[in-house]
């Protein structure tokens, strides 16, 4: 320090000694430099044309770019290769100037995730089964421990691999490391399916093998920590265990992903494995589970023609299949067994009349197809739409929706034998605590039938999810994992004391089932911080669009909020309003985060699913314009400062609007977007599926085929018309291939007017994104960046 404080008083006194003389040569002989011209603005990719005519219909088109999906032409994919470096560094210099913002996000982004590297532990018998990541390593591990070793392994932190030094007991056993499996497939682990046997002796699970694209089946031995000799298969879609663990039924898929067969496996055999099914035509697809009790497998033949459903007792694997449901056309059929009784839990016409919402059936289990009786357990209900039903020994749980709003409530089993239609009211539900602003409830695996705790994820635009432990006898309730945002921490309360009971006070069908915050435990919601508005939209034709806007109290001004508009609208899924961390990002810089829930998704039932698909595709693209002019008209968004976002299927959704209506928005984000749908349902390169024909149309059918053309993005794009910015990202691991992201890019440029302010880039990643939390951050920074960008340019 004498030393420090000796320098510092030696320049100052040198600093003194100069005199104004010389201060004055100083300024004289400084020349200021001359201000830098403005670094030139990066040159654009111009991929080449290699112009093809197709027809179809009697209509012909021509694609300048066709050459970009032709992967067995080597010269092709030389130039594609080319063509997507200059993309990747064209990306680069116009993102240049938001290094440091990405830096920040992706900053933000990584200190908001979770901490908590274990998934809450699942019982299941005598065993809790968890996975958890082990320091420095990227894959999980997954592990099993005693129940009744639970209080030893919770008291010591971390106990490593297991083992509790000061007891010396090895508490854990370790399943499988996921890093192991990853040095046997080229250093990547994605995992699809992983079954244990209900005896807990054997893990069956499939890896995704990415030289050879298709997902590989293996059985390890719990026991010895070994691989069974068989089965070992490849193209497996689906698996289900039978006899108690010595049996394990697979499917395999052919080489358009069609799953078609149905394989049975007797572990430890040295018998080849049997073919129990084949299903020859092309359009017939194959789908089997076990039902709760694990007395039986169903199987599922399913076209867009028909439905039919068969049950193999697991008792006895190779007794055969019967028959026992049959309908006309493609309905969603899930089939459960509880004391000799079947459910049948399904979207399927009644009487030759189309229905609008799924309905629960029942049949006695010892009954021929031909004398079979379905009777429909509840009458009908205008209140109250059974979402989802979830089955344990002693209760049945169904996930209902009033409106927008989610119900959760159990009714005691077995259920009265009662030949008429029920009310739900005189089963007497019990209706499960729930906290505001449900945006999904999506049942966890519940694999213990003979317990009376269900698990469920409750997800809110204003709550990380929360995983919820309902025990349904004693009416207690647990908040197993949630994350703490203001704590930065995650809550874990498995097995605490904090917990709460939903039986203390009878609540009737009509009540509201929110929780009082003073009664229960906290959910961690930030409700404080941020608010949600539902509004109801008036679309083109008349037809009423929810909207759902999150915004920060603190940072909310009339018409000067940025705003970003998500939508998807296909397939009849809901769209995904959970809570997600990056867009905290947004909203604490004054963001408006909106979701419009367009006519093709979910949570209106099958019409409203329906009106947005095939020749109706239009009234999806049409909802979402609506509900963008309605963020501006009542300025809850500024004027010329609304983006878009779309995933998938929601990204030509965004893309589409777009064309139909360029100065809408300032910006737009599409993720692994659906941009050439002409194009690839009439030539598909990679496998499609009866759900994406159903969904997007047939081009066999002129009416379909005509509505394709009209809505595809990418044929449809407008010349001469500055169109937003535009940031398309896309992957090497996708099933709507680069190509199509590429192509639009391309023409996206070649045809709309140039405006540095308003470019259009293409993001690549070779990994799949969703795989790697890490990664997510790295893309989401970039892509929160260029919103950002986009809006102060």
């Amino acid at each position: 320090m004498r030393h420090f404080l000796t320098s510092l008083r030696h320049n100052q006194l040198h600093h003194r000694r100069i005199t104004p003389r010389i201060h004055f040569i100083f300024c004289a002989n400084y020349k200021p430099q001359k201000p830098q011209p403005p670094p030139s603005p990066p040159s654009i990719p111009k991929p080449p044309k290699k112009p093809v005519t197709f027809t179809h219909h009697g209509e012909s088109w021509e694609d300048p770019y066709s050459w970009m999906s032709q992967l067995n032409d080597k010269v092709a994919m030389r130039h594609m290769d080319a063509y997507m470096e200059q993309e990747e560094k064209y990306t680069e210099a116009v993102m240049s100037d938001t290094e440091r913002l990405q830096s920040k996000l992706q900053s933000e982004m990584g200190s908001r995730l979770s901490n908590d590297l274990s998934t809450p532990p699942l019982r299941w018998g005598p065993w809790l089964y968890y996975r958890r990541v082990e320091e420095g390593k990227q894959y999980p591990v997954l592990c099993r421990r005693l129940a009744r070793a639970n209080e030893d392994f919770i008291s010591n932190k971390s106990p490593s691999a297991g083992f509790d030094f000061t007891s010396g007991k090895r508490i854990e056993q370790k399943l499988l490391d996921y890093n192991e499996e990853a040095e046997k497939f080229g250093g990547y682990a994605y995992e699809e399916l992983s079954e244990v046997s209900p005896d807990h002796r054997y893990l069956a699970y499939t890896m995704y093998d990415k030289d050879h694209d298709y997902f590989k089946l293996s059985v390890r031995d719990l026991n010895f920590g070994s691989l069974c000799s068989q089965p070992q298969a490849d193209q497996v879609s689906n698996i289900a265990w039978a006899k108690g663990g010595q049996a394990l039924f697979y499917v395999v898929t052919d080489q358009c992903k069609r799953p078609y067969r149905i394989y049975c496996s007797m572990i430890g055999s040295e018998q080849d494995d049997v073919l129990l099914l084949e299903e020859p035509s092309e359009n017939g697809y194959v789908n089997i589970r076990h039902t709760k009790d694990f007395q039986f497998v169903t199987v599922h033949v399913f076209s867009t023609t028909s439905s039919k459903i068969f049950l193999i007792d697991t008792a006895e694997p190779l007794s055969g299949m019967v028959p026992v449901w049959e309908c006309e056309a493609q309905a969603q059929c899930i089939l459960e067994h509880h004391q000799g009784y079947l459910y049948l839990f399904t979207d399927a016409a009644k009487d030759g009349q189309s229905v609008d919402h799924h309905y629960l059936l029942r049949s006695p289990v010892n009954c021929s197809l031909n004398r079979r009786k379905w009777d429909n357990i509840f009458s009908d209900d205008s209140e109250f739409i059974i979402e989802d039903v979830d089955f344990n020994d002693k209760h049945l749980v169904l996930i209902l929706r009033e409106g927008q709003n989610f119900r959760l409530c159990s009714i005691s089993l077995p259920l009265p034998s009662v030949k008429e239609e029920i009310k739900l009211k005189e089963l007497s539900p019990q209706f499960l605590p729930l906290p505001k602003n449900v945006s999904q409830i999506m049942p966890g695996p519940n694999y213990d039938y003979y317990s009376s705790t269900m698990r469920f994820t409750i997800s809110s635009p204003l709550m990380p999810d929360a995983v919820v432990d309902y025990d349904l006898s004693s009416g207690k309730w647990n908040i197993v994992q949630q994350q703490n945002l203001l704590h930065e921490r995650t809550k874990v309360l498995y097995g605490s004391s904090s917990s709460a009971s939903f039986i203390q006070r009878p609540r009737n069908l009509g009540s509201n089932n929110e929780v009082n915050p003073e009664n229960h435990p906290t959910w961690n919601d930030l409700s404080e911080f941020y608010a949600c508005e539902v509004y109801d939209v008036t679309s083109y034709d008349g037809m009423i669009v929810p909207l759902t806007v999150v915004y920060s109290r603190r940072r909310k001004k009339q018409a000067e909020n940025p705003g970003l508009l998500h939508g998807h609208g296909a397939y009849g899924e809901i769209l995904d309003k959970r809570w997600r961390s990056e867009l905290k990002s947004l909203l604490d810089r004054g963001w408006v985060i909106a979701y419009a829930d367009v006519r093709g998704g979910g949570g209106g039932g099958k019409m409203w699913h329906h009106d947005g698909r095939r020749t109706k595709k239009i009234n999806s693209i049409s909802d979402y314009i609506s509900c963008a002019k309605f963020l501006i008209e009542r300025e809850i968004v500024q004027d010329n400062k609304l983006a878009g976002w779309g995933y998938s299927a929601g990204g030509l959704l965004v893309a589409s609007a777009i064309n139909f209506c360029p100065s809408l928005l300032r910006a737009a984000v599409l993720e692994v977007p659906f941009l050439d749908p002409a194009n690839t349902l009439l030539n598909p390169i990679l496998p499609l599926t009866p759900a994406d024909y159903e969904e997007f149309g047939y081009p066999g059918d002129i009416d379909d085929f005509q509505a394709i053309r009209k809505y595809s993005p990418y044929d449809n794009i407008q010349k001469y018309i500055l169109y937003p910015a535009i940031l398309v990202t896309s992957s090497f691991n996708t099933r709507f291939g680069v190509w199509e992201a590429a192509k639009y890019v391309a023409r996206v440029r070649e045809y709309s007017v140039y405006d540095p302010k308003h470019p259009v880039l293409l993001n690549l990643t070779a990994d799949i994104v969703e795989e790697n939390r890490y990664l997510h951050c790295k893309e989401s920074a970039l892509e929160t960046a260029f919103l950002i960008k986009m809006m102060e340019s």
